[in-house]
């Protein structure tokens, strides 16, 4: 039992920052916040995403570029290009350091009004952090582990923002259903996205952007959105549309 909450309690806590933090605030900044509680949840990136840290402003370039050249050679990360989701994630691995270490020239369209912290995006980075994570995940299933079968989830937990988002956007641009003709391939996987927290909704994102709510059909739910409500009500963020 206590594998089964540590592997669920890192898989949604990645997620939920993944989702909240590096997607609809660092990317579209579907809300905003004050200096403290962008610390606190850069910081908490960090912690949740901890070996498989991603660096919001990478993050955020990558995911503008995606959106302009949705389903295109020029799509950081379209799964018409790629044999398989492996290759994908390769790719889009190396074009994630290239931005990171600024070895690509990006348009200006793609830069500024996302969150950076130097030392923590450096470090959380460095080879340093990510081999003490793994450590520490390996020495915790040393200690936890009761079925050898359960170290087989170890890979998940070294790779764990990196599988959320190639699940995304493999599945979100494959599977499902579309509410529109966005003039690309973008689907909608899951009426009720609640392991992925809502992203699996790329058809309906896709077609608004920047609207906080990323379920539009009465049947649809996305669990991220009482989730930004709640800290809308409470002022932790301030939604730009806290009525969508």
């Amino acid at each position: 039992m206590v594998i089964y909450g540590f592997f669920l309690g890192h898989w949604f806590s990645s997620i939920f920052i993944q989702t909240f933090f590096h997607h609809r605030y660092a990317s579209h900044k579907m809300f905003t916040m004050n200096k403290f509680w962008e610390r606190f949840f850069h910081f908490f990136s960090y912690a949740s995403q901890g070996s498989s840290f991603l660096v919001p402003r990478a993050y955020a370039i990558m995911h503008r570029m995606h959106h302009a050249f949705s389903d295109t050679k020029q799509d950081p990360h379209s799964p018409n290009f790629f044999k398989d989701v492996f290759a994908m994630m390769w790719h889009t691995a190396k074009l994630f350091n290239d931005l990171i270490n600024n070895r690509i020239e990006v348009s200006k369209k793609f830069l500024g009004n996302y969150p950076t912290w130097p030392w923590l995006d450096r470090f959380g980075n460095s080879w340093a952090s990510r081999l003490m994570w793994m450590a520490g995940y390996i020495i915790f299933y040393v200690f936890f582990a009761t079925a050898w079968w359960m170290y087989l989830l170890l890979p998940l937990h070294f790779l764990m923002g990196p599988v959320h988002g190639a699940i995304v956007n493999w599945c979100g641009h494959r599977y499902g259903y579309q509410n529109y003709d966005n003039g690309d391939d973008s689907r909608n996987s899951l009426p009720f996205d609640v392991f992925l927290m809502g992203e699996l909704f790329q058809n309906n994102h896709h077609k608004h952007p920047n609207r906080p709510n990323f379920a539009v059909k009465p049947w649809e739910f996305d669990p991220m959105y009482p989730v930004l409500r709640l800290l809308h009500f409470v002022r932790v963020i301030r939604l730009r549309r806290a009525d969508a």
